[in-house]
């Protein structure tokens, strides 16, 4: 299960997903682009990890991902 490869935070959302006790997101991938570029845009977080997020996005936004899909 690929979601065990990730924090406790995430496996436990990923579990109340799941069991219908979170909301599931059909286009998530849209809600990961604005998260990340929140993060990235954000002056008071570590310039590290910014950049983690401006990277992130970046490639995301090149792959096969397409907002008119």
């Amino acid at each position: 299960m690929k979601h065990l490869a990730y924090c406790d935070k995430i496996r436990e959302v990923y579990s109340q997903i799941g069991s219908g006790d979170q909301g599931y997101m059909p286009d998530a991938i849209r809600v990961v682009l604005i998260t990340l570029d929140k993060i990235a845009s954000n002056p008071d977080l570590p310039e590290d990890i910014r950049n983690n997020a401006a990277f992130a996005a970046a490639n995301l936004l090149i792959s096969d991902y397409s907002e008119d899909a």
